[in-house]
């Protein structure tokens, strides 16, 4: 019988460290051809609100799914979320219904695992410090899933919010007591000492510079909604870093990290054209040097949402959680 799933219902049910593991076979699959991605299409009436079903289809998980994303900035001056989410999944074979799920908590995971998995395939072996610009919802499970596949010492953050600032660190040292963290001035200060850095704004305009890159960085794009004209990084930082997307039709529509910089002419479309599935396969190489700046462009995918689906629901129902609903009767 299909399950729903609540966020309460979806808390503390699998670790970091799981998540990232389904995450990096799911980008291999997909570049093996086992799971299949739908292109990203956008419904809208106008600019304030924008829908978009990511849907995808996985063999090993034996589920297809999809999300419906709602991105809608106007919220914030509610005191609404900027973005909601609901995932539905059905079984791959027969189609049957099997859960539907709030979306808030499987899409934070997944953004953290995909930028786990572009660490641990581009940035250095003896990465230790991260850089965080931004410290909102995804800044908690970037460190949590940065630090299984690197061992951190040090976290550098930036955020304008006091408030945010003190519920970062105090999460932070519940979580994971063994690691420093310090607030910094700036999202220059944030780069400018670090190993690893995730980008976690929902920003308009650039944020990060790169003329503040040094060699040996790795950086990860994850903050901005997927829209044309929103961006976090400019055309510089674009240009002077060996690109990886998690996927090239995804991230050549709705990336304005991508676009801007192409339209800008900072980089050329061939720069784009390297996702990170066919580094985790071995059919192309990541990081080619100590020195080199690599940089993550990632809009988000469907199938990270999917699996990510699979271990949640397994686990939901080992636990006893979630609501049976015989949605047919």
């Amino acid at each position: 019988m299909p399950l729903v799933l609540t966020r309460s219902d979806l808390t503390g049910l699998v670790t970091p460290a799981d998540v990232v593991a389904v995450v990096e076979q799911a980008f291999a699959d997909l570049a093996d051809g086992t799971a299949a991605q739908a292109p990203l299409s956008v419904a809208a009436l106008d600019d304030a609100a924008h829908f978009l079903p990511m849907t995808a289809v996985s063999r090993r998980a034996g589920l297809a799914g999809s999300k419906l994303l709602a991105d809608v900035p106007g919220n914030r001056e509610r005191g609404l979320p900027a973005q909601r989410s609901v995932l539905v999944l059905a079984d791959a074979d027969d189609g049957a219904p099997v859960a539907i799920l709030d979306g808030g908590l499987p899409t934070r995971l997944r953004t953290a695992a995909a930028s786990a998995v572009a660490t641990r395939w581009l940035a250095r072996p003896d990465a230790r410090v991260l850089g965080l610009v931004g410290a909102g919802g995804l800044a908690l499970e970037h460190v949590s899933a940065v630090a299984a596949v690197r061992p951190l010492e040090h976290v550098l953050f930036w955020t304008r919010s006091d408030g945010t600032a003190a519920a970062f660190a105090e999460q932070v040292a519940a979580r994971h007591p063994e690691l420093k963290v310090t607030r910094v001035d700036s999202p220059r200060s944030a780069v400018g000492s670090a190993d690893v850095v995730c980008t976690l704004t929902p920003s308009r305009e650039p944020v990060v510079l790169g003329e503040w890159f040094h060699p040996g960085l790795h950086v990860n794009v994850v903050g901005a909604p997927p829209r044309a004209d929103h961006r976090e990084v400019d055309g510089e930082a674009m240009r002077c870093s060996r690109v990886v997307v998690d996927s090239v039709s995804t991230a050549l529509h709705e990336s304005g990290d991508a676009l801007l910089a192409i339209a800008e002419g900072a980089i050329g479309v061939d720069a784009c054209r390297l996702e990170l599935g066919d580094v985790v396969t071995g059919r192309a190489v990541g990081r080619g040097s100590p020195e080199e700046v690599t940089l993550f462009d990632s809009v988000g995918l469907g199938l990270l949402d999917v699996v990510i689906g699979r271990l949640l629901v397994d686990a939901a129902r080992a636990a006893g959680r979630g609501l049976p609903v015989e949605l047919s009767a």
